[in-house]
């Protein structure tokens, strides 16, 4: 009886050996297996990262080591999990190995509904219409020029002693088709000019105002108290221009077409814009929703086209914008996205064509008879502008 007792444990010894060098051999093979994809998903991370570099998001940007301020989309922003990688679960592997196989950067841009949409051409779209809000959407620049000149009132600003600083219409025109973004505005006006006095608050002292950290101040109090004002103006007077949101709906109905809204504006009228204009229905079937400070450069730099680019995942010539200024014009060539120009305003008469664009509306897109089907005819290959 010992003797098969002693047989049977020796049978048991064995087949537990066997099983651990089995386990043995399976694990170091899946870590060899594991190892393999994380080298070339760092490996294309890293590629991919190097060419995104002149990109840059509201989350994600960081300036040269040289301190040139260029701006760029890192690794984590281009695949989010690539982190999560290196510390090797089969997780966190199958999340990486998804994120890389998305070829959108997940750019955070902020919306007026949820916050952020990220897209990944989930609808295989071949073409993408984006729209720009102030001067295209709604004719609204005058509405700016009233809200700011509330603001500078409000807090008692003054160039000269005495005189209240006020932005006339002729002024503002060629303000609105030079610098690009409310901040900026104020920003340039007063480095031109000189920076003010302040007469209806000590914040910020009681004379000019000379230190930098007290003029970002001012610019953002501005800013704010602006935008409360043109919320109000917009809820009262605010209405589309004629056939503009037409357009947006044949580009929402077409299943091969992205649309968008990318504005310089800041998020705050912007959304006060959009949710009055345009309507929350329209706004939950965009493909990409951005404003002013989704973005660390304004118009007429390109940088928010080409992250609406990279939302949509479509080559450039196959994006077409629909501008207003000269200002939005140079942002969308310089993205080298085709333009059409829908004039307002001080706009009216400039000479659009030799900056470039496409197409040039007499005024609004239906008066010249602007349809989707023309822009994007069923059987062609390009966007097309022989209207």
């Amino acid at each position: 009886m010992s003797t098969v007792v002693i047989f049977i444990l020796f049978l048991a010894f064995i087949r537990d050996e066997e099983i651990e060098k089995m386990s043995s051999s399976s694990s170091f093979n899946a870590q060899q297996r594991n190892a393999s994809v994380v080298h070339a998903f760092a490996s294309s991370s890293s590629k991919a990262a190097h060419r995104k570099r002149p990109m840059s998001t509201h989350h994600h940007h960081q300036k040269s080591a040289g301190g040139g301020g260029a701006h760029r989309i890192d690794g984590d922003a281009i695949f989010p999990s690539a982190g999560l990688v290196q510390r090797g679960t089969n997780r966190c592997l199958s999340r990486a190995l998804r994120t890389s196989r998305n070829t959108n950067v997940e750019a955070k841009a902020g919306t007026a509904n949820d916050g952020g949409k990220t897209t990944k051409n989930e609808r295989h779209q071949k073409f993408a219409l984006l729209f720009d809000c102030d001067g295209v959407l709604v004719e609204t620049e005058e509405l700016h020029r009233l809200a700011y000149n509330a603001s500078f009132a409000h807090f008692g600003v003054q160039l000269e002693p005495g005189v209240q600083m006020e932005w006339t219409p002729s002024y503002y025109d060629v303000l609105a088709n030079t610098v690009g973004g409310g901040k900026p505005k104020m920003r340039w006006h007063f480095k031109e000019n000189t920076w003010p006095t302040v007469t209806k608050s000590d914040t910020y002292g009681t004379g000019m105002v000379t230190d930098e950290g007290i003029q970002d101040q001012l610019i953002d109090d501005l800013q704010d108290k602006k935008t409360e004002f043109y919320k109000k103006i917009v809820e009262e007077v605010a209405t589309a221009r004629g056939g503009i949101l037409e357009l947006m709906d044949e580009a929402i109905a077409r299943p091969d077409v992205a649309v968008g809204i990318c504005s310089a504006a800041t998020k705050a009228g912007f959304e006060k814009v959009v949710n009055s204009v345009v309507g929350k229905a329209r706004l939950d079937k965009l493909d990409v929703l951005m404003a002013g400070d989704d973005v660390t450069k304004k118009k007429p730099d390109p940088l928010i086209y080409n992250l609406a680019r990279e939302k949509v995942d479509l080559p450039a010539d196959m994006c077409v914008v629909i501008e207003d200024s000269i200002v939005g014009l140079r942002a969308a060539e310089g993205a080298g996205m085709p333009c059409i120009i829908t004039p307002c305003g001080s706009t009216l008469g400039q000479d659009f064509e030799s900056e470039g664009a496409k197409f040039v509306c007499d005024t609004t897109v239906e008066d010249s008879g602007v349809t989707l089907s023309k822009i994007f005819p069923g059987d062609c290959e390009k966007p097309c502008f022989d209207f």
